[in-house]
């Protein structure tokens, strides 16, 4: 296993922290980054966030981290790109989700000789992958029973 480059590591930890929690509202424990305030201008945030999870995952795979941690950072990604693209929505789901903390926190974690998965990585990804699978069958269990009594199907 290659070894993680301490600046590399400490350059991502940096970018992470800016874009998900550098600022803290006052009088609470409430962190928040540039993320969700670049998700406010159209097309920006929604560029600046995947942009900065690919590095992070394209250093995973550099840095030979299980697979199904990979699998569990893009999904982490792919989560904070779906819903960060609904206005308003997606920008207060940025003040909550902090996906670049999550990713780097992984990173971190598995990123040393004999790092293993964990049965909770394998639990989010099996969850994940099943609501993706019931988010893809309803739509087609839902046409069959419109057209079932019609006599199409």
């Amino acid at each position: 296993m290659p070894d993680a480059d301490p600046r590399t590591l400490a350059a991502l930890r940096k970018w992470s922290v800016l874009l998900d929690s550098a600022f803290r509202v006052p009088g609470t424990k409430v962190t928040f980054g540039f993320d969700p305030i670049l998700g406010l201008i159209p097309g920006v945030g929604d560029f600046t966030t995947p942009l900065f999870a690919a590095l992070l995952l394209l250093h995973s795979v550099r840095l030979r981290i299980p697979k199904v941690i990979q699998l569990k950072m893009v999904m982490n990604a792919a989560i904070d790109l779906a819903i960060g693209v609904i206005p308003l929505l997606g920008d207060l789901f940025d003040f909550a989700w902090k996906g670049n903390v999550r990713n780097l926190a992984l990173l971190e974690r598995y990123a040393r000789p004999g790092a293993r998965a964990q049965p909770s990585d394998w639990a989010f990804v099996i969850v994940v992958l099943a609501l993706l699978a019931v988010v893809a069958l309803v739509p087609v269990l839902l046409v069959a029973w419109l057209i079932a009594p019609r006599g199409w199907f």
